[in-house]
């Protein structure tokens, strides 16, 4: 197997990636410095990793997954500046310093990184709702984010079962399309 660093051209990256990579961080941060900032750091983690780098994905979905995490990373650091007094942890007969060791226990870092990606993914999902056939999107909303029942959804929609059947299958296969490109390979 060539070495990938040998068969990756990393000369026009900041052309061909930089305004794709500034709007994500941008939209996620909300700081034209902070943004750019974040894209810098990338390009620079992604040269230094390059090694790292096995051509599994694109050069742009390796970099979105840098950057990714480089705007996880920013909001981590905000939340941990976010500090409390102990006395105000603890009320009960549990001091403040046992509540703090229970918090990252639980992994509250972790939730906003979830929340984060969730958000993202929603996001993500509605704008692939959006490019389905007028008739689908609300037979789609109703039964799978609304998680309505299907005698409801057919009785709203006035289709019969088999007829909601096929096109939650086929909007199913839409999205999992529609999401590869937004969300996969962004």
């Amino acid at each position: 197997m060539p070495n990938v660093e040998q068969a990756i051209d990393t000369s026009g990256w900041v052309d061909d990636y930089s305004d794709m990579l500034y709007n994500f961080a941008l939209t996620r941060v909300n700081d034209h410095e902070l943004a750019k900032d974040l894209v810098q750091d990338t390009f620079v983690s992604a040269l230094k990793g390059i090694d790292k780098f096995q051509g599994k994905s694109t050069v742009k979905t390796w970099l979105f997954s840098i950057l990714k995490r480089k705007v996880i990373d920013h909001w981590r650091k905000q939340e941990s500046r976010k500090t409390k007094p102990m006395s105000s942890l603890g009320t009960d007969s549990e001091t403040g310093e046992q509540k703090v060791i229970e918090r990252q226990n639980k992994g509250a870092v972790s939730e906003i990184e979830v929340d984060y990606e969730n958000k993202e993914l929603r996001t993500a999902i509605m704008g692939c709702i959006q490019d389905l056939p007028e008739k689908w999107k609300g037979i789609v909303i109703d039964k799978l984010v609304e998680e309505r029942k299907s005698e409801e959804v057919c009785k709203e929609h006035d289709i019969t079962p088999s007829n909601l059947w096929v096109i939650i299958h086929r909007a199913k296969i839409q999205l999992k399309n529609c999401l590869q490109q937004k969300w996969f390979d962004s």
